[in-house]
């Protein structure tokens, strides 16, 4: 919680920095690279365990994102409790049946057969975990009154990248989940309606039959989902 006391102008020197070579920078970006093809969208999971440590760690990682005037505008609410996991997966297939018997419209529904999805959502329960995100259109000051979040949508998509990018990194899938409306996430988890429930994203280990499917492995090539001007 912020202060108003310690709201001031303090210039630091960089406290770390890196010294790279161009090759050596070459060699770490190829090998992000090649870490980050390996991650995969998964439906299917074990109910392995994933200690809590990991994933306090990997919710850590998504605070160190860069936000809007610092102002970090987002809660992460990780669960594991089976109960309330049953609760979510049901209450989101109820916004998702909605949603396939014509909410979406047809032709989003047809840009979704590829992908395999449906209304029914088992993994919502089979992962050991899920964690919701949360984007905080306001905050508070340690004496009650309100400021103003600035860039929140923004903000919290790059936090959220950093999470699934740090779930990836210690050998977990995720499978991101985006049931419209999401009201029901403030009431099922009790946040406060400052904050906007933005993506369910189930975390674990694949299932021995995992699948994806093929559309998946598709992307677009550099040339196209990039211009450089030099």
């Amino acid at each position: 919680m912020f202060s108003k006391s310690t709201l001031s102008y303090e210039p630091l020197p960089l406290p770390d920095r890196a010294s790279y070579s161009d090759a050596e920078m070459a060699a770490k970006s190829g090998d992000f690279l090649a870490h980050m093809r390996r991650r995969h969208t998964v439906r299917d999971y074990s109910d392995r365990p994933v200690p809590r440590a990991v994933i306090e760690s990997c919710i850590a990682a998504a605070g160190t994102a860069p936000s809007g005037a610092n102002h970090q505008p987002w809660h992460f609410v990780a669960i594991a409790n089976p109960a309330l996991k049953a609760r979510v997966r049901a209450e989101a297939e109820e916004e998702e049946r909605r949603f396939y018997a014509g909410g979406a419209g047809d032709e989003w529904i047809k840009a979704l057969e590829p992908i395999g999805t449906t209304a029914e959502k088992p993994h919502l329960t089979i992962a050991p975990w899920l964690i919701i995100v949360f984007a905080q259109r306001w905050g508070q000051f340690d004496d009650g009154s309100r400021y103003k979040n600035y860039y929140v949508p923004e903000s919290v998509n790059i936090a959220t990248g950093f999470l699934l990018t740090a779930l990836h990194t210690a050998g977990l899938c995720t499978l991101t989940h985006t049931p419209n409306p999401m009201k029901f996430l403030n009431d099922a988890l009790g946040r406060p309606a400052s904050e906007k429930p933005t993506m369910i994203i189930a975390v674990g280990h694949p299932s021995e039959d995992a699948t994806v499917p093929g559309v998946a492995k598709l992307k677009k090539p550099l040339q196209d989902i990039s211009t450089f001007r030099e």
